[in-house]
């Protein structure tokens, strides 16, 4: 079941299980459940500026802190939730990408009920399919400007091109190993 991967893309820190079964396991996996997608596009958000293995090595944290990321209970946060997750010393306790996920889980509800689910919204932009290309040849493309700016005319915050060309790569809508990996034609 599944194949033995010996040769990663070189990304990957060797010494953290953690990032070895996301590469193996959910990288640039074609992904099509609107919570999968709401979590990787939240968890891409607060990744800004940042690393994702920092990001990565919190995320059990981050689903604690932000109720599973269920995204209905997150569009109601009010204040108080605010201050208990700028208190909360095991996530990213940066201001303006706490109020980001309230903000970007409201235009994902409504993204939801514009295209019956954000799966057929996100996925619509490449008709279903995937892009093949290797992650180490850009940071940007004309699809993740364009959704980028789509999403930002919508409303949503922290969803510059580099960040949506990282979250098409997480949710393989660009399915992005490198050629030497033994995740490419998996």
């Amino acid at each position: 079941m599944g194949i033995n991967i010996v040769k990663r893309c070189s990304w990957v820190n060797m010494k953290n299980p953690l990032y070895i079964q996301y590469h193996d396991t959910e990288w640039s996996v074609p992904e099509h459940d609107d919570s999968k997608l709401f979590e990787l596009l939240m968890l891409e958000c607060f990744q800004a500026g940042l690393s994702w293995e920092c990001v990565l090595n919190k995320r059990e944290a981050f689903r604690k802190a932000f109720d599973g990321f269920d995204a209905e209970k997150i569009s109601a946060y009010d204040e108080e939730k605010f201050q208990r997750l700028m208190a909360d010393t095991v996530i990213i306790r940066n201001r303006l990408k706490i109020q980001a996920s309230v903000t970007n889980s409201r235009v994902f509800l409504e993204i939801q009920k514009e295209y019956g689910s954000f799966d057929a919204y996100i996925w619509g932009f490449t008709e279903g399919k995937s892009v093949v290309e290797s992650c180490d040849i850009r940071t940007t493309s004309p699809l993740s400007d364009m959704i980028s700016k789509e999403l930002k005319k919508r409303g949503m915050k922290f969803v510059g091109s580099t960040i949506i060309y990282s979250y098409l790569q997480a949710i393989g809508v660009i399915s992005a190993h490198e050629e030497k990996c033994d995740c490419k034609n998996k």
